[in-house]
């Protein structure tokens, strides 16, 4: 009888003890699950092993996004037309997918939005501005500051969404900007908003390649930073938000030079 290779809560603690998480870290997660592998009761003992990880006094993230998916019925302006507002399911960042999965504190804007559970979890998504949401006073700052790590655990590396941060901070000409009127859920009932962010859905500005994300992170861990390894069955990667942020803004600034 073959055994088939599966992963427990303990195991996977080990293999991110290995990686370089320890007990206090802030950390975001970026995970592929069917990389991962075949779990010990379901996908879950992921979260659980994080947490074990980072401890009472540590601090679990994940992006949570909001799947609007209305883009093509915007106008010119970014406006929805009347007849369609209807039809559009207002954003509530308490019943995201992620929000709901990691029972969590969730971050209120809807682009940008990020869960978290742990110790900084309400003060890492607390006041997340709606125009620029990955910007000075955002939660991905606020990770970058506090000495956070990002993971990714089987996820691509032009996945890391804190590359976004360091879209918004470096000093480049011609960022695209996108405005899009976007409906929330309140108390008084739907409010619609218009919102403005650098537009983050193809390359922030015109002359980098579509998978520049995964080219920074990789250039980041050639040059000897961050740690590899095993989760499970996915390969992974460890890296601090501060030193990542940094280089990309670095490379963004280069090469934009360079190609402009």
């Amino acid at each position: 009888m073959i055994v088939p290779r599966i992963h427990t809560r303990l195991s996977l603690a080990r293999d991110l003890d290995s990686l370089g998480i320890r007990a206090g870290d802030i950390v975001m997660v970026h995970a592929a699950m069917k990389r991962v592998g075949r779990l010990l009761n379901g996908p879950d003992v992921l979260i659980e092993a994080l947490r074990d990880a980072v401890g009472p006094t540590g601090t679990i993230v994940a992006y949570t996004d909001w799947n609007g998916a209305y883009d093509a019925l915007l106008d010119e302006n970014g406006r929805v037309p009347p007849e369609w507002r209807a039809h559009i399911a207002p954003f509530d960042p308490a019943v995201s997918r992620a929000a709901a999965i990691m029972a969590c504190s969730p971050s209120g804007n809807p682009g940008a939005s990020v869960a978290a559970i742990g110790a900084r979890a309400d003060w890492l998504t607390a006041d997340h501005p709606l125009d620029y949401g990955y910007g000075e006073t955002s939660p991905l700052a606020r990770l970058v500051a506090a000495g956070g790590k990002v993971l990714m655990a089987g996820a691509p590396l032009d996945t890391m969404t804190l590359v976004h941060h360091a879209e918004h901070l470096a000093r480049i000409p011609n960022k695209r900007l996108r405005r899009y009127e976007a409906p929330f859920a309140t108390s008084a009932g739907v409010v619609w908003r218009m919102l403005e962010e650098f537009d983050t859905s193809d390359p922030v500005v015109p002359g980098l390649d579509d998978d520049y994300f995964g080219r920074i992170v990789g250039a980041f861990l050639a040059s000897g930073q961050g740690a590899q390894g095993p989760v499970g069955d996915a390969g992974s990667v460890l890296v601090d938000a501060a030193a990542i942020c940094s280089f990309a803004v670095a490379w963004l600034e280069h090469h934009v030079r360079l190609e402009g």
